[in-house]
């Protein structure tokens, strides 16, 4: 597998990366386990200071950081500080709160006195992304810093200044070598380092594809695994809805990241009584947007994030068209040395439209009119997909309800699809299972023991 680092904004190559080497893994492993067995997993504290240091070093690196994600996959560099921001405060979270989550948890029993006791599970594989270069990093890292789980990490191959540079400032931190390593590697060298009996978790974010063989392989092997795979994200519009606001956050919420997000909202399901007028305002906001290069803090759409993904997205725009989708605006490649598409919005998708199923990765948004509430649902959960979702709406009691009706692992009433460390994050059906952050994310890969003193009066 080829990991190269290509600017999609010129499409030229910045830097090529050697693959590792089945004894660079091994090399690996055995420097993981080593640090499993050393005082490194019994120190909490001294875990705790190192994700303290990380998050500061993030902030003192921001920019510096921020440059080599726009560089990497194209994010504007307003986007790529906030995730250097959001990556720092995850950090923070999971010192603040280690002491806590390790803490022995008492249970009632008959029997005597009982506790739980939390300890390191094992080496952990990641296999990450490329849309959120360094956040996705930090969600495996840091609650497994805090557990002590060593970790390998596949980085995604068009990231790799990212993947190197995590791995440095997780060392610059104070970590011994192993606590973090950082492999470029080929998806069967992933599944030989899922099947190691040294490997005990698996943590994947990723494709629908991607996820079903990680997974398929974690069970054959019995490893615990979670994913977080892709998703077809409902924005909800109301009759009642403050449409301004609405519309503003809908459209940010289509085009953040390039619309590169698996939470991204993607099908706008609208109340009749404000469908056209949710639908003018899009078109307006989407045409006031400005292409250009993603370090350029003025550019509010940046290019996708290669060549490939630019391809995928035309080719599934056309096939929507070609089966009976509607255009408003957009559904074409920019003319440009980078990889632009124009802001895009289908409406008149039917059920027997292979978009009406599918994710878009780009910024594509679908509209579908909805009469009442049960129609929205009806449609909200005729998918694949149960990852986030979002409803505007000014009666809030409605809007509960709403929410607690459409399948789906996170829902947001007047907001967009969030991220923030104290809350967990996961989905449902084939958006994946498991979760990540918050103390459901700490959860995942830590080793509970149940100890028992038998009272002598039982």
């Amino acid at each position: 597998m080829a990991y190269q680092s290509i600017n999609p904004f010129s499409n030229q190559k910045l830097k090529d990366y050697p693959s590792h080497s089945d004894q660079d893994i091994q090399n690996a492993l055995d420097t993981a386990e080593k640090i499993l067995k050393s005082e490194w997993a019994q120190q909490a504290d001294t875990r705790i200071e190192v994700l303290r240091k990380l998050a500061s070093s993030m902030r003192e690196q921001k920019f510096e950081l921020a440059k080599l994600m726009t560089l990497d996959m194209g994010k504007l560099i307003k986007q790529s500080e906030g995730e250097i921001e959001t990556c720092a405060k995850i950090a923070e979270y999971y010192a603040d709160h280690a002491q806590e989550f390790l803490a022995p948890v008492s249970y009632e029993t008959d029997l005597g006195e009982a506790w739980v006791e939390h300890h390191p599970l094992g080496i952990i594989m990641a296999v990450e992304p490329w849309n959120f270069p360094f956040y996705q990093l930090m969600r495996v890292f840091a609650p497994n810093c805090a557990i002590g789980n060593p970790v390998l990490a596949k980085h995604a191959g068009i990231v790799p200044q990212c993947a190197e540079a995590f791995e440095q400032l997780v060392l610059d931190a104070g970590a011994p070598k192993g606590v973090w390593t950082n492999l470029f590697i080929s998806s069967d060298q992933v599944k030989d380092v899922i099947a190691d009996k040294r490997v005990r978790g698996v943590a994947l974010t990723g494709s629908e594809g991607a996820g079903s063989a990680v997974a398929e392989q974690a069970g054959k092997h019995l490893k615990k695994s979670t994913l977080e795979l892709g998703g077809n994200d409902v924005f909800i519009v109301l009759d009642d809805a403050d449409l301004e606001r609405a519309i503003k956050l809908g459209c940010q919420a289509r085009v953040n990241n390039a619309g590169q997000v698996c939470t991204a909202a993607k099908r706008f399901i609208l109340h009749e009584k404000i469908a056209e007028q949710f639908k003018a305002g899009m078109l307006k906001a989407f045409e006031q947007l400005k292409l250009g290069d993603p370090l350029d803090p003025e550019t509010t759409l940046g290019p996708l994030s290669s060549k490939d993904a630019l391809e995928k997205l035309t080719e599934q725009v056309e096939k929507a068209v070609a089966q009976g989708a509607t255009v408003v605006t957009g559904a074409k490649a920019v003319e440009h040395p980078g990889n632009f598409y124009a802001p895009t919005i289908l409406e008149n998708i039917t059920r027997e439209n292979d978009a009406w199923y599918e994710e878009f990765f780009g910024p594509v948004a679908q509209i579908y009119v909805a009469k009442d509430d049960d129609e929205i649902v009806e449609i909200a959960n005729d998918s694949n997909y149960g990852l986030g979702g979002v409803i505007h709406a000014q009666d809030i009691e409605r809007a509960k309800q709403l929410a607690s009706r459409v399948e789906t692992g996170m829902i947001w009433i007047n907001w967009f699809t969030d991220t923030t460390p104290e809350l967990p994050f996961g989905g449902v059906k084939n958006s994946g299972y498991g979760h990540e952050l918050s103390i459901d994310g700490f959860k995942e890969f830590v080793q509970k023991k149940l100890v028992v003193v038998k009272s002598p009066k039982k």
